[in-house]
Parts: structure tokens; C-alpha cells; sequence
């Protein structure tokens, strides 16, 4: 009976750490996103043997070491959507669909060469459409980071996250 229960628990975690929509988390985003449904005792402990156990995510994870430096606080929002934070993850192997870059605030597949018309066209239907106009856009070309370049580390954290994730996929899947 109890091998059978933890049968069961290996492949919760299993789905939840290798499944294709969750593409490997870290043990904390793994205990965040399965404590909504599931509990046992030892839940936490369970994750984090689990995760630490994984060659893809050894292969992949790099250390993440604390920036040097003291981080500049961004202006609070009054709003979501209020101030946007754009940056690009470049030189992508060519997708099916011809796409080498990702664009974020929203992930969206682009091509290094596209126009700055074609880019603005993509953020009119892609962000305004969705979202309104922004008081404000934060980028890593932006003079406001220019003296600052500790201010966009939130981008480059969720640039490190997605590049994992990329990264997970092509080991988890042979590239497809």
C-alpha cells in the first residue's frame, strides 16, 4: 500500500517537473504551483530531493550568484501595465516559423531583422491592444539604465529564466 501511495507522489512530481507545461522549475516554484492541489507530509522535502535529482535541470541550472551592487529601486506602478519592461533574448536557433528572437513584455517570437515599422506594428497589436498605452517603457537601451544597469535586472532574471526553460526543452525533447 505505501509503495503504491509513493508510486503515486513520484508521478505527480514527475508530471509537475518534466511535463510540457511546466518545462523544469526550480523546487520553489514547484511546491508554489503543487501545494494548490495536492499535500502530504513531507511535501517540500519530496520537491526539492526531486529537483535536485534531475540531469537536465544539473545540465542546464546555472549558479545564480547575488548581482555586486546595490540594486536601484524602479518607480512603483500606480497600475498594471502602467510602466512596461521590454528587452529581447537574441541569436535563437531558426524555429519552425522562422523566428530567431524572443520580444518581452509579452514572449513573442520575432526575427532579429525585422523593421523598427514591423516592431511597432507588433507592439500596437501585441501589447496596446491588450493592455492600453504605457506611461512609460524600461529597456537596457533606455538612458534611464545607461548609468544604471542594475535597475533592469528584473529583465535580465526573466531573460535567464526563459533561456533555462529554452534550454530544458531542447534536452527534455532532442530539439523539437
Amino acid at each position: 500500500m505505501i509503495q503504491t501511495i509513493r508510486s503515486e507522489l513520484m508521478k505527480i512530481l514527475y508530471e509537475a517537473h518534466n511535463g510540457c507545461l511546466s518545462v523544469h522549475p526550480g523546487s520553489t516554484k514547484m511546491y508554489n504551483d503543487l501545494k494548490q492541489l495536492y499535500w502530504w507530509s513531507g511535501i517540500k522535502r519530496d520537491i526539492s530531493k526531486f529537483v535536485s535529482r534531475c540531469l537536465v535541470c544539473q545540465q542546464v541550472k546555472a549558479e545564480h550568484q547575488v548581482p555586486s551592487g546595490l540594486l536601484q529601486p524602479g518607480m512603483i506602478p500606480e497600475w498594471k501595465w502602467h510602466r512596461v519592461t521590454m528587452d529581447f533574448v537574441s541569436a535563437l536557433p531558426l524555429s519552425l516559423k522562422k523566428k530567431d528572437a524572443i520580444w518581452f513584455a509579452h514572449f513573442i517570437p520575432v526575427r532579429t531583422d525585422y523593421s523598427l515599422d514591423k516592431f511597432a506594428e507588433l507592439y500596437i497589436f501585441e501589447i496596446v491592444r491588450l493592455h492600453g498605452v504605457p506611461v512609460s517603457i524600461i529597456s537596457d537601451r533606455d538612458l534611464s539604465t545607461a548609468f544604471h544597469p542594475q535597475i533592469e535586472g528584473q529583465s535580465e532574471r526573466v531573460i535567464k529564466i526563459l533561456e533555462d526553460m529554452l534550454q530544458c526543452c531542447v534536452l527534455e525533447f532532442k530539439g523539437n
